[in-house]
């Protein structure tokens, strides 16, 4: 019998550490292009931490890939070496408020980040543990560990409601911890979230406002060359990182994209069989970054925006025009089909107006107010930013 095949023994011809092109991947300082002016804004909103002082509440907007979540990571690891040559203990816990959506699942996920069980003595269970059991370890496990506690909620506004917010933003003044103190980081995309509080959630939790602008075709290129190392040397063409980056540019400034393009142009130049990135694969690798992105943008929205989108693609699939703009009121009436064949209630044309502006805000559709002609005044009219046949399947798949 002859020596098996694996398929995994040979090194990789492409890439030397795809990791750098994750978009989870934290990058040092000097790989964090474009953004000099939003930290050194963070890093002064929480500079009190860096000696036990209470760090100000921070909210900051702005479109995907616009590097917020990375500045905040950042930011707050940076603070916290500089806190400990203070000797202060400041401790930083990041929840995915898309996953971990509920004040149970949010509170846990929190107290699990702050807590050393070899010190505190204090277990975090998965399950099993009432909301408010799991606040009381909270409060007991920063005081018996840290000085300063920074939550960082990636994603907030899909928290289901304001209560862990109330909690946290007001745990010193209602004595529920003693010996700490705590502050909260808001990331959310968008704009508009903080209209949505209540009146002392949001006197206690946005003391400092932050909007983070897209990056500009320049900016991306830059991001890219910092990452270039994570192909193999001599590999990747050189005209590869200005088209890439140009494509992301002139569609909003997306770090993440054009980092997603770039890794996803090496992996087809590997499936290919090839030993150079060129740009004969850039347009591929965006098609696929494309369909990836979409399909992850639909799936985090609330369940009556991914029926709001796919009337609007319904829609536009049967309108006559080449390019079909649809007035809000033909995507209500077209919702409600949907809702009625998903068997859900569907909501008010208010609240489906104010789902349209935020889906505008995500850049997956466009808005604009048109006149009906003279004396008739004006409507506002949408269309997808990406083909209907594409929103569809990423609709039903989500």
């Amino acid at each position: 019998m002859g020596e098996s095949k694996s398929f995994f023994g040979d090194p990789d011809p492409i890439f030397a550490d795809k990791e750098l092109l994750r978009v989870s991947h934290l990058p040092e300082g000097d790989r964090i292009i474009g953004r000099d002016d939003e930290l050194q804004s963070l890093a002064k909103a929480i500079k009190d931490a860096q000696r036990g002082g209470t760090p100000n509440n921070v909210l900051i907007y702005g479109k995907t890939g616009t590097g917020k979540s990375l500045c905040s990571k950042y930011i707050t690891r940076d603070l916290a070496e500089a806190a400990a040559e203070n000797g202060v203990q400041v401790g930083i816990a990041y929840v995915d408020c898309f996953q971990e959506s509920t004040e149970t699942q949010t509170v846990r996920t929190i107290a699990e980040s702050f807590n050393d069980p070899d010190e505190t003595d204090i277990t975090v269970p998965h399950s099993g543990v009432s909301t408010s059991n799991y606040y009381r370890r909270l409060w007991k496990i920063l005081d018996a560990r840290l000085d300063v506690g920074i939550v960082i909620l990636d994603e907030i506004d899909k928290l289901e409601n304001d209560n862990v917010l109330m909690q946290l933003s007001r745990a010193a003044e209602a004595g529920k911890v003693n010996n700490s103190t705590l502050g909260i980081i808001g990331i959310s995309n968008k704009i508009r979230y903080k209209d949505t509080l209540n009146e002392r959630v949001k006197s206690s939790l946005s003391e400092r406002d932050f909007v983070f602008p897209p990056y500009d075709a320049s900016q991306l290129q830059a991001i890219l060359r910092s990452r270039a190392d994570a192909f193999r040397e001599d590999v990747l063409n050189e005209d590869v990182i200005p088209k890439v980056a140009a494509l992301a540019a002139r569609e909003h400034g997306d770090a993440r994209k054009a980092i997603d393009i770039l890794r996803y142009a090496g992996e087809i130049t590997d499936e290919h069989g090839d030993d150079s990135v060129s740009v004969d694969y850039v347009d591929e690798a965006h098609d696929r970054e494309e369909q990836a992105r979409l399909s992850e943008l639909i799936s985090k929205q609330p369940t009556h925006s991914k029926y709001l989108m796919l009337a609007l693609a319904l829609r536009m699939q049967e309108a006559a025009e080449d390019e079909p703009t649809i007035p809000s009121k033909q995507i209500h009436s077209a919702y409600q089909i949907v809702c009625e064949r998903e068997g859900a209630e569907p909501l008010k044309i208010r609240r489906v107006r104010d789902l349209l502006s935020e889906l505008a805000f995500l850049s997956l559709i466009e808005q604009e107010r048109k006149g009906r002609g003279k004396g008739k005044g004006a409507h506002t009219v949408n269309e997808l930013v990406d083909d209907p046949e594409i929103v569809v399947e990423a609709c039903r798949s989500a």
